[in-house]
């Protein structure tokens, strides 16, 4: 399986604006720009970017361990958080909320951590990931 995105970039780093079109038309033209990446600006960035699909492919991927060890979930509420500093990207902090019917504290934290270590995202990412898992 293969999926695409295309950047158009017009103009220099700061003034400059771009936007974002993937496969799926999900983003189409997105506006993204060095206010909306840096600033407080109208649009997308990378970093929010990343960050969604970090927590989409988590929460799928602790679905599939659930569903193995014989659970369902009635709800997985992930927040990520990505850090840009200096270096590039130094953290992908994931904050999950789950109601999980007859599930044990100790096999949630064991469900949980298999997902943070092994979702698609999680290993493509070169930076410190950190969980907070919270049965509600």
């Amino acid at each position: 399986m293969k999926r695409t995105a295309t950047a158009i970039w017009n103009g220099n780093g700061k003034e400059g604006n771009g936007h974002l079109t993937t496969q799926s038309a999900t983003l189409n033209n997105t506006q993204y720009s060095y206010k909306s990446r840096f600033e407080q600006g109208v649009g997308t960035n990378p970093e929010e970017l990343i960050a969604a699909a970090h927590a989409g492919c988590f929460a799928m991927k602790l679905s599939f361990v659930l569903q193995a060890a014989g659970f369902v979930a009635d709800s997985l509420d992930v927040n990520c958080t990505i850090t840009l500093g200096d270096a590039g990207i130094t953290g992908s902090d994931l904050v999950l909320k789950a109601k999980i019917p007859g599930i044990s504290a100790d096999k949630f934290k064991e469900a949980a951590e298999d997902a943070k270590l092994n979702c698609p995202i999680s290993k493509l990412l070169n930076t410190a990931i950190t969980l907070n898992a919270t049965l509600v």
